[in-house]
């Protein structure tokens, strides 16, 4: 079983998340602001936070940030339509998703099962069997690890930066579109995906490239798509 903690001022809308996702199996812990849920996540096993960008005391963005200090667990974002510029911060700020309110049911549990998936898939919970490692020059994927290296240091990135890089460089030197990468990450339809692989891109760009803006390693193919440089 599987502990994901809801982070929203708005109690009904926890509540009726929680139904939704104890129906499914999941174990649920409530919050109803950004210091509350820090609390939670500190002293509890959570696998999966979704977290409400606007909320009193510390909002979802602050509260992102104190999260990545740290931890890698996965996090989707809950806004509204009209916060897309906090959405894409929220993306820069490591989250893994993100839903826009008002949410259809089916499709918040599709997103809940689908970052869960890869989460585990990651090892992040469970460690995966297949151990492998990737390079191109300086840049060393460890599947066994999970860990980055470039030029010899260790960076950071989120589990979902991890698995969109290690699908590159596992097919490294081929082009791949954005639904491409999205269905081979997500495993799901990439419809609509631009924004997500586009802000996850270039996270990952800044922090395994010296200069982002003339990347080594991970190359725009304009009008097409992305490539790790074989």
């Amino acid at each position: 079983m599987y502990n994901i903690l809801v982070v929203d001022d708005d109690k009904e809308i926890v509540g009726a998340i929680e139904i939704y996702l104890k129906n499914e199996g999941y174990k649920i812990y409530k919050a109803y602001d950004g210091q509350e849920a820090l609390d939670i996540i500190n002293n509890n096993e959570i696998h999966l936070v979704i977290l409400d960008i606007m909320m009193p005391k510390k909002d979802g963005l602050e509260t992102l940030q104190e999260i990545r200090k740290d931890k890698s667990l996965p996090v989707i974002l809950l806004s509204a339509k009209s916060e897309d510029y906090d959405k894409i911060g929220g993306l820069n700020e490591g989250a893994d998703d993100y839903i826009t309110k008002p949410f259809n049911p089916l499709e918040l549990i599709a997103r809940v099962n689908s970052v869960l998936r890869r989460y585990v898939k990651l090892g992040s919970i469970k460690k995966e069997e297949n151990k492998k490692i990737y390079q191109t020059g300086e840049l060393i994927v460890d599947d066994e690890t999970k860990k980055v290296i470039v030029d010899g240091k260790e960076v950071k990135l989120t589990a979902t930066e991890f698995n969109i890089l290690k699908f590159l460089i596992q097919n490294k030197g081929k082009v791949y579109s954005i639904p491409e990468i999205y269905e081979n990450v997500w495993k799901e339809e990439g419809f609509g995906a631009e924004n997500i692989i586009a802000v996850h891109i270039r996270d990952i760009r800044e922090k395994i490239e010296i200069n982002p803006k003339e990347p080594r390693y991970l190359k725009v193919i304009w009008g097409v798509g992305y490539k790790i440089e074989g």
